[in-house]
Order: structure tokens, then C-alpha cells, then sequence
């Protein structure tokens, strides 16, 4: 995993984060690529793994009574990936809201990129209390003060 400043892209970003991937046997389709609904995990893998290198376990979070859920992708698919190749997912922090947040992915395979994506996400409360503010924490772990 790699934390540096940068970009992606033509957006600007806070951090830029890869998280590897390891194309599993079950996520091939019948045209012997990565079925596209795999696409989804990988990038809910590296958000994850992004929080956490950011000095926030994603189970603190909750421990705080916060989650975040997932309300808007976008996918752009340009190459494929097949089974057994090592792959990564590039993150970064596109914009930072009050209750939501952007992240910016970028899935490739050695220098070949498979697929670009933006997800937006809204922090909730586990305790049904609806759309929250983003805690401080979560806030600390996606801006410039975050550690490396």
C-alpha cells in the first residue's frame, strides 16, 4: 500500500492511496473476465483499506455509531481483467462535503487501466438517525492532516 500527494486524473485530490488485488478464480464470467458486479467490491475493499492507512479502522467508525453508504457510482470500463492477474486500485479523495464525501478510483493492471469510477458517500447513524455530519475522525482521515 503507497500513501503519496498527488492526483488522479483531472481531479484534484488530498491523498492518493493503491490498494492491491488479486483476481480470484470465482469473479470470472463466461468471457473469462472479471464479471462487472467485482468491480463494486474492489473499490469497497480499497475505501476501506484508504480509511484505515489514514488512522481510521473502519470498525471505529461504526464503534462511534457512524457508517457510510454508498448512494452514486460511476464506472467507465477500457480494458479487462482475467484470473490470476495482481492488480491495484488507485484511491482518491475527489470532494469532502458536510455529510458526504467523494472518492475517485482507478483499477489497472501493471500500467493498463481496466476501469476509472467516482463514488459518492454519505455518512449515516447505525442507530437509524439518518444522514449525519461527517465526524471529525472520518473528516481527519480524508483530508491532507491525515497520516502517511
Amino acid at each position: 500500500m503507497v500513501l503519496v500527494l498527488g492526483s488522479v486524473g483531472s481531479a484534484l485530490v488530498t491523498a492518493v492511496f493503491t490498494h492491491p488485488v488479486q483476481v480470484r478464480y470465482h469473479e470470472i464470467d463466461q468471457q473469462g473476465v472479471v464479471f462487472n458486479m467485482w468491480y463494486l467490491a474492489y473499490l469497497d475493499e480499497a475505501m476501506s483499506a484508504f480509511i484505515e492507512a489514514n488512522g481510521l479502522a473502519y470498525t471505529h467508525l461504526q464503534d462511534d455509531g457512524f457508517d457510510v453508504q454508498l448512494v452514486h457510482t460511476e464506472l467507465d470500463w477500457t480494458s479487462a481483467l482475467r484470473f490470476g492477474e495482481a492488480a491495484s486500485v488507485t484511491v482518491a479523495v475527489a470532494t469532502v462535503g458536510n455529510t458526504s464525501f467523494a472518492l475517485d478510483f482507478v483499477v489497472r493492471q501493471g500500467d493498463r487501466t481496466a476501469c476509472t469510477a467516482r463514488t459518492v458517500y454519505v455518512c449515516v447513524a447505525l442507530d437509524g438517525g439518518g444522514k449525519q455530519p461527517l465526524p471529525a475522525l472520518l473528516r481527519k482521515a480524508l483530508s491532507n492532516d491525515s497520516p502517511s
